[in-house]
């Protein structure tokens, strides 16, 4: 099972996709890191030597923003909008949505589940 930037890749997927399980390496981007490691796209997870997983790992390296220090960028990023006060940073603040949807019907996903409304019963006061 190849390793690469600390993730274990799963056995007997296609190169391509195996290492879109690499977090900040989607489908465009694994197929470019293949052509320049010179690996073909049909090769299976498996079947990798030690040279071709080599070569892969080091064009990641030097080329790529992936795994911990890609999070660690982005929390820093989101950190920095909210110490500035921006309104994008009052919406990370509040857990409301960022990019201009609407909160009115929407937006569970950030809110979180509803609240429901106290339920009064008539006779009870």
């Amino acid at each position: 099972m190849a390793r690469i930037a600390g993730v274990d890749l799963p056995r007997n997927k296609l190169m391509e996709v195996a290492l879109t399980y690499i977090h900040g390496i989607g489908s465009s981007s694994a197929r470019k890191i293949l052509d320049e490691a010179g690996v073909e796209l049909t090769r299976r997870s498996d079947d990798l030597d030690e040279t071709e997983i080599a070569r892969i790992r080091e064009v990641i390296d030097r080329e790529y923003v992936v795994e911990g220090e890609l999070r660690k960028l982005v929390s820093q990023n989101i950190k920095r909008l909210m110490d500035l006060g921006c309104y994008r940073g009052l919406r990370h603040r509040r857990g409301l949505p960022v990019r201009g949807q609407r909160t009115h019907t929407n937006a569970r996903t950030r809110k979180g589940p509803r609240k429901g409304l106290m339920i009064r019963r008539k006779g009870s006061n």
